[in-house]
């Protein structure tokens, strides 16, 4: 009887190895067929440039197609809720910036959460915006813009690329953590707005970088500041807003990072993480990273996770207080 319980006992130990072995395997033998990334916007952006790049280079180190995937629509929101709902097998990843946590304050139906319902593979770095103003205005620091208006009898206006955008969030954070007063012209995108900028029909605008140095260096914008928590290198000279406003904790920028449903398998996550983080060390990846106007600064999963939960608290916050109507 002993020895029968005994073998009884190994047969099960050794069933209970054989039905573990496929999972392992499948798991080791990641990825065994194409895999996507969803980018919850439209082709041609930068969010899109960011996808192409990251998946382009996944497909040569997994030897698998990596295709992008652009659903549009909702301020992100829908292309989100899809991979929100995909199967957490790893072949469907999703590519965040700003919107993944600003989306559930502004759109209306939105039923993610960005904290629950995904764990980050990485994050990669920022895009920075620069408070420009035309030069006619009379303020030649960001200390001089906010006392200019402080004193202004109708609130000074500033130019965005549409209510929820990075710059609409850059001049409602401003004006809240600054104390003044500010009107929000929104336009259908940066180029329209900013032309209205360039011929003086508006007072400022936080334009990203890589648009607004050229008409920086031709004359034609006057910066005052950037918006991230630390100086842009294409603009080494020019301070923080947060140093030039003496408004500590004031940080805004365009950030991009790859995110997977949130059961996604440890295993897998693990291996996307530390093969994206070797893609981001490569040569050409920066030099496309920098034509995009991007600040390479890589999180790891935990850190990208902590990240996107403080941009969620801070821009309910904000969203909340400013009063901003959900489309």
């Amino acid at each position: 009887m002993k020895t029968l319980r005994n073998l009884t006992a190994a047969s099960l130990g050794a069933l209970s190895l054989i039905a573990a072995a496929p999972a392992w395997a499948q798991g080791d033998a990641y990825p065994a067929r194409p895999l996507r990334i969803v980018v919850p916007f439209s082709a041609g952006g930068v969010v899109d440039s960011v996808a192409r790049l990251i998946g382009e280079k996944l497909s040569v180190k997994y030897g698998q197609p990596v295709i992008v995937e652009n659903k549009a629509g909702a301020g992100g929101a829908i292309g989100t809720d899809f991979v929100a709902k995909a199967p957490a097998d790893g072949y469907t990843l999703l590519l965040v910036s700003p919107s993944h946590a600003v989306a559930p304050s502004l759109t209306r139906g939105v039923t993610w959460n960005p904290v629950r319902d995904f764990r980050a593979i990485g994050g990669f770095g920022f895009i920075p915006n620069v408070f420009v103003v035309h030069p006619d205005v009379p303020a030649k620091t960001m200390s001089e813009l906010v006392d200019l208006a402080k004193k202004s009898p109708t609130p000074l206006t500033y130019a965005t690329a549409g209510v929820g955008t990075s710059n609409h969030l850059a001049g409602e954070l401003l004006a809240q953590m600054a104390s003044i007063k500010l009107t929000h012209v929104p336009y259908k995108g940066q180029p329209d707005a900013m032309n209205d900028l360039l011929s003086g029909r508006v007072t400022m605008m936080p334009l990203t970088a890589a648009l607004a140095v050229p008409h920086v260096k031709a004359g034609k914008l006057r910066p005052l500041a950037v918006t991230t928590a630390k100086r842009s290198t294409v603009l080494p000279d020019l301070p923080t807003l947060a140093e030039a406003a003496k408004l500590p904790g004031y940080e805004v920028g365009t950030w991009f990072g790859l995110v997977a449903p949130v059961k996604t398998p440890d295993a897998i996550a693990r291996k996307l993480s530390t093969d994206v983080a070797e893609i981001l060390t490569l040569p050409d990846v920066k030099v496309k990273f920098d034509a995009l106007g991007m600040e390479l600064a890589p999180q790891s999963p935990t850190e990208f996770d902590a990240f996107v939960g403080l941009e969620f608290t801070k821009w309910s916050r904000v969203i909340k207080q400013a009063g901003i109507e959900g489309q």
